[in-house]
């Protein structure tokens, strides 16, 4: 093992170990700006391990469409709904809470079926990696042909989301609103 293969394996194990840490304070912290902070991290780590799989491109758009904009999106959302985004557990479990869970668990279990499934024969042999790997063009052409419709409802789920922060935010709580009337009344 050659000097350069220490040092992919290196960036890698860091990259990874940085993954894993910062999607754990994603779903930690009590404060959600520092989740965000911390998706930043996690994002970031991720278009390291695009960059060991040479896919340039991807790894730019991860830094840019995610780690900038959509995370910038969340940000802005948060602080528009200010402190009633802090504690969602704070009144104890929901419904919509525990099936949160519940679907989170279901994932991880499909995700540990299917990787011990293709364990057997898919992961023994090196892939086959072709020159147009991570190739801006070869990326177009699939999300406007094969995957136009994940591409699609994609785009609008983002839309939606926007859309809801929004709404979330316009809205005041009958609290806060008895709070001001009484703070006209003094």
């Amino acid at each position: 093992m050659d000097a350069g293969e220490i040092l992919t394996w290196v960036v890698w194990i860091g990259a990874a170990t940085a993954l894993f840490a910062s999607g754990l304070a994603v779903v930690m912290f009590a404060n959600p700006f520092f989740s965000a902070l911390s998706l930043i991290v996690n994002l970031a780590s991720l278009a390291v391990l695009f960059l060991l799989l040479e896919a340039e491109f991807v790894a730019a758009a991860q830094v840019l469409v995610y780690a900038g904009a959509i995370v910038v999106m969340f940000l802005f959302v948060i602080a528009y709904l200010g402190g009633r985004a802090d504690a969602p557990w704070a009144g104890g479990p929901t419904l919509q809470n525990v099936a949160a869970v519940l679907a989170a668990g279901a994932i991880a279990v499909e995700v540990v079926v299917v990787v011990i499934l293709r364990a057997g024969d898919a992961l023994t042999g090196p892939a086959e990696i072709t020159e147009a790997y991570g190739n801006p063009a070869q990326i177009g052409n699939l999300f406007l042909s094969d995957h136009l419709l994940a591409f699609e409802a994609t785009s609008i789920i983002l839309l939606v989301a926007a859309v809801g922060g929004v709404i979330l935010g316009s809205t005041v709580p009958a609290s806060q609103r008895a709070e001001a009337r009484q703070e006209r009344q003094r």
